[in-house]
């Protein structure tokens, strides 16, 4: 059972959600603002956190910022009422894992909260291995190298780091601005473009094995899909 630590000021709201994520097996605490969150997490040890942006006393950016010094390995959600992007700019620049705008799904806050921890765990089995099995290609982190049967494609660091990041997050939607703030660090036209470019490289290194496809998602982002 995963432990995760809600930070939301709503009381209502959250014993609702703290209900729910219970019977997904999550071990919820609760906080009803960003100090006594700062305060659980300094005396707890917790695998994942959903911080609301809008709390009195400390609002979720800031509580993120001081989480993240005392641990910067802890994945992360953003909560908001406001749509801004300017706000999600600055979740994303902080490191979130997602930024969610209320009203939502809470079965998609669930798959998405399952999905982060899965990530993860794929990432620690990868520590200290670099080499990965991509459908029929290898892909050598450490020498960036992708190789299939006889050819071999020397890679740039920016496509391997993009091409672990599709992998670890293989199967699922991505959004662009997430690939953006992950790979880019940040978020604008140029930026855009850039990406646009990889992925079209990417396109290309992997268009010998069927199985593999990195299908665009009109105006969301996309997806790199394994077949198995």
């Amino acid at each position: 059972m995963k432990r995760l630590l809600l930070a939301e000021d709503d009381f209502d709201f959250a014993a609702i959600l703290k209900q729910y994520l219970e019977l997904h097996q999550f071990e919820v605490i609760w906080a009803e603002n960003g100090e006594i969150a700062l305060d659980y997490f300094k005396n707890q040890v917790f695998d994942i956190c959903i911080f609301d942006v809008m709390m009195p006393k400390m609002d979720g950016f800031s509580l993120a910022e001081k989480i993240i010094t005392i641990n910067p390995e802890i994945p992360f959600i953003f909560l908001t009422a406001r749509k801004l992007k300017e706000d999600k700019i600055i979740g994303l620049k902080l490191g979130a894992d997602d930024y969610i705008a209320k009203p939502f799904e809470v079965d998609e806050l669930v798959l998405r909260l399952q999905n982060i921890l899965k990530r993860i765990e794929q990432k620690r089995s990868l520590d200290g291995n670099n080499i990965i099995e991509i459908g029929s290609y290898i892909f050598d982190n450490e020498r960036l190298t992708l190789n299939n049967k006889n050819h071999v494609q020397q890679l740039t660091e920016m496509e391997a780091s993009l091409i672990e990041y599709l992998y670890l997050n293989h199967n699922q939607l991505l959004k662009r601005d997430q690939i953006l703030m992950s790979i880019w660090k940040k978020d604008d036209y140029f930026s855009g473009r850039s990406m646009d470019v990889f992925i079209s490289r990417l396109r290309k290194y992997f268009n010998s094995d069927p199985k593999i496809k990195i299908e665009s998602v009109r105006n969301i982002g996309l997806e790199f899909k394994i077949e198995k």
